[in-house]
């Protein structure tokens, strides 16, 4: 029963080839492309790439130049398959390296988010801290500190002593 077409439900236009893609698309993972982007521009901008590069177009040329040996040569001097190769090859660096600019923007633009909230919540703990000390300077203001009651009890001895001389005694 569960291989017949329902009649209460309507036909999947999919079928075969494009049925599979939509599911490997739906099932790929959305990051893949960006991280591939990323990984394309790091390595596009690296001495590496540069030299093999250079490399790659210097052994291009020696092969093709006219004056040289008889050998099969596929892209005589003005060389228009290797500007073809060339421009195709800057036609895909150009959107990759700018994929991976956004995405280097948005990762940016959440840090510096995240560094502003956190100061913001440091400043807070800051200002709570300097009220907390104030008001506790404040009250340290009003205790009684050790040589006030020294003194203070230095007072009451020499007025006891006073009072023991002139024998007025309670």
């Amino acid at each position: 029963m569960a291989d017949r077409e329902r009649l209460d439900q309507p036909r999947d236009l999919r079928r075969g080839l494009a049925r599979n893609l939509a599911a490997r698309r739906e099932a790929a993972d959305p990051e893949r492309f960006g991280k591939f982007a990323e990984s394309a521009a790091r390595f596009l901008g690296t001495a590496r790439f540069i030299a093999w590069m250079t490399l790659f177009i210097l052994v291009w040329i020696a092969w093709n130049v006219p004056y040289g040996p008889d050998r099969p040569r596929w892209d005589e001097y003005p060389f228009i398959f290797l500007t073809l190769i060339l421009s195709l090859q800057a036609s895909y660096a150009a959107p990759l390296i700018l994929l991976a600019q956004n995405r280097q923007e948005a990762r940016d633009r959440i840090t510096a988010e995240q560094d502003r909230e956190a100061a913001s919540r440091s400043h807070a703990d800051m200002e709570f801290l300097a009220r907390e000390v104030a008001s506790l300077r404040i009250g340290l203001g009003e205790v009684a500190t050790r040589d006030f009651l020294r003194s203070e009890l230095r007072g009451f001895l020499a007025d006891l002593d006073r009072a023991d001389e002139s024998g007025d005694r309670d």
